[in-house]
Order: C-alpha cells, then structure tokens, then sequence
C-alpha cells in the first residue's frame, strides 16, 4: 500500500492521520463506472463510508450521485455540487425537518422503510403542496453471508418493510395523493464476498417487482443496494473489488424491464485508498507476558475492531530490521479494555516512534471518529 512507498515522507507528520491514495481511488472510480456503462447502472457513493471533501470532489467528477442516511447526509451532497436528482435517502428513523428538506430539495427517491413513514411522507408532501417520488424499501429476508452487526436484509432486521405488510396496504398505498412510488429498494448487507447472494437478492426483485406492476405500479427504477466486500486480509492482492463480477451476476438475473437500475456502494469505493497512520508511545510487557505496542491511535479514530471485531492488517512502515519479528498486541490510548486494534500480529522488532499502518480504513474510519476522552479527530492527508 501507499505508506510503504512513502514512509520516509510521513516520518515527520504528525500522528494519528487518514493517508489517503487519490490514485487508487480514481483508478477504482475509473474501474466501477467502466463496468457500471456496460448496462447503463447508475450508481450512488454510499456518503455514510466517508465524507472528506476531497474525496467527494472526486467521487462527483466521476458522475456518480448519492446514498445518503440521514438529513446532514443529504445537505452535505447537495452542498458538494451533487444534483438532487442523483440522491437517493434511506433509513429507518427519519425526523420530520429531515423528510421535509428532502422533499424541498425534490430529489430522485426517499427510500422508505416503514407504513407509517410513507403515510408521514404523504402528510409532509401535502403540506409543501407537492407529490414526491418514492421507493419502497423491502425487506428481502436473504442471509448475506456477512457479520451479523453488518446485515441489514434478514427477516428481524430493523431495516426495510416486509413485502407482506405492503400487500395488507395495497389500496391505502396506491390511495396516496401526496406520494408516488416510483420503485423499490432492497439492501442485505455490507461487506459481502459470496457474490451468489446476489442471485437470490435478484430473484427476490423480480417476483417482488412483477407482482408490483401487476397491481398497476409503475416502476420507473430498482434500487440494488450495494454491499460488494473488499480484501482485508491481504489488500494488497485486490486493490480494486470486482465490480465486474457483480454487475455480470446483475444483468444476468435480474428481469425488471426497463426499470433503471441502481447500486449504491461506499466500501467497495474508498476503502482501500486509506490507511491510518500511527505512532508507537510505548513497549509494554504484560504480568502474562503478552508484548504490547502502545500506539497514539485508538477506538476514537478507528472503532470497527472495537464495536464490530473487525480485522485490519497492519504493517510496521518504517522498521529497520525486517528478518527479526516479533508477536504484539497493538492497542490505543482511549481509556476502554476494548481499544485493541489486533492481537498476536506478527510484526518485525518494534520500537517507539515506528510507524504503523492501519489498512483498509478509507471506509467507517473517519466518518465513525469520535471525541471520546477528548480525542482530537484525525486529520488527513493526501497523495496522488
């Protein structure tokens, strides 16, 4: 990755920060639309994986539009120049002032994911004397194959409406004068690297879309979600994810007519352009004799190993003598047990001020940072 070539550029920055690769991100953005035009796909950059201005100036060069999940989302999108008709808005608890600048804005879709926010629409809709478009976000009831805190397509998730209870509505929903579903939405997850759920998502779209246009629904797009995972393992191996695989298990089971069709993938953009660089404080020895490196980074710059369990390889950059390794347990300054990045990492002999490299963090890094403790949050830095 980017910091191995450049460590001895690095060594004097100060520590922790985002070291973002703007030409693996492009090279990605380049990869992704390439496939995307093959079926004429329009995709959405999932906002919530990362909102540095930088890689948004980026991101809306390459035409994309936006998934966002909250209100400040949405504001943030359109203040970066993105059309509001290239927004999508999804989420499970939308507040009132949120659904009414979406409606203001007149955006492609709100995604809704209840009954009665769709009736709640309706009222806000009426209010502004308009008719906005919506999509109706199911819930497929499909096993990702994924981490259970990352899968949002399962039966007893929060996320979406079983397509039964759309049925019980049927004539109540097409009743609707404020409110025009111009197609359906359906995500099962992040970080999905078995592509063959894809199939059965696809299969589920199509019945639930036949039987749609079946009850007079005119369905103007279906919203695919995203999910495609990446290579924490070894990044190195697959920089870029196979958005091509997708797309061809896409077009070559999904019948929706002349439906668009629509992804919105965050992790799969920007997770591998950013490493999180961090300095080691202090060697300790445990009583039991595990060997702890100190580092100035924690669970406030970098939480998914700390809520989610999460893996991230890490490389010591600037090591001197690489044939001698060592086994460490690499962990944070914030003032919680659960502020390890990894346990047992075979790493070679490290000392205070080695920096190590925290990879695949460009996605849920910094858009997740907090101020715990009273963290400063990281900063960034750039490298084409």
């Amino acid at each position: 990755m980017l910091s191995r070539q450049i460590s001895q550029q690095l060594i004097e920055e100060e520590t922790p920060f985002y070291l973002y690769d703007m030409g693996l991100l492009r090279q990605t953005l380049e990869s992704l639309t390439s496939e995307a035009n093959k079926y004429g796909y329009k995709v959405h950059y999932a906002i919530k994986a990362n909102f540095d201005p930088r890689i948004l100036e980026e991101i809306h060069k390459f035409g994309l539009g936006i998934d966002c999940a909250s209100g400040n989302e949405l504001r943030t999108a359109i203040e970066a120049g993105f059309a509001p008709k290239t927004i999508v808005y999804a989420g499970v608890g939308k507040r009132d002032k949120e659904l009414r600048y979406a409606i203001e804005q007149d955006i492609l879709s709100i995604n809704c994911e209840s009954i009665q926010e769709l009736g709640i629409i309706d009222e806000l809709a009426r209010e502004q004397g308009r008719v906005t478009d919506v999509c109706l976000r199911i819930n497929p009831d499909i096993d990702p194959r994924t981490h259970h805190c990352i899968d949002t397509g399962q039966a007893d998730s929060k996320f979406g409406i079983p397509y039964e209870e759309v049925k019980e509505h049927i004539d109540w929903i097409k009743g609707l004068k404020n409110v025009r579903i111009i197609g359906l939405h359906l995500h099962i997850g992040s970080q999905i690297r078995e592509l063959h759920v894809f199939e059965s998502m696809c299969r589920k779209v199509n019945s639930i879309y036949a039987d749609m246009v079946k009850r007079g629904f005119d369905l103007r797009m279906v919203d695919c979600g995203g999910g495609l995972g990446i290579n924490y393992d070894v990044p190195e191996n697959e920089p870029i994810p196979n958005f091509a695989s997708l797309f061809s298990i896409v077009h070559n089971h999904l019948d929706v007519g002349d439906a668009e069709v629509h992804f919105e993938f965050g992790r799969s953009i920007v997770a591998q352009c950013g490493e999180l660089i961090t300095r080691v404080l202090f060697n300790k020895t445990t009583a039991t004799g595990r060997k702890l490196l100190i580092v100035d980074g924690s669970m406030t710059e970098l939480i998914r190993p700390a809520l989610y369990g999460s893996y991230h390889n890490i490389e010591n950059v600037t090591a001197q003598d690489e044939e001698n390794t060592a086994k460490y347990t690499i962990v944070g300054t914030a003032c919680e047990s659960t502020d390890v990045f990894d346990q047992n990492v075979s790493l070679p002999v490290t000392k205070r001020g080695d920096l190590l490299a925290i990879k695949s963090a460009g996605a849920y890094g910094m858009s997740m940072a907090s101020r715990y403790n009273l963290h400063d949050l990281p900063r960034a830095v750039y490298r084409t």
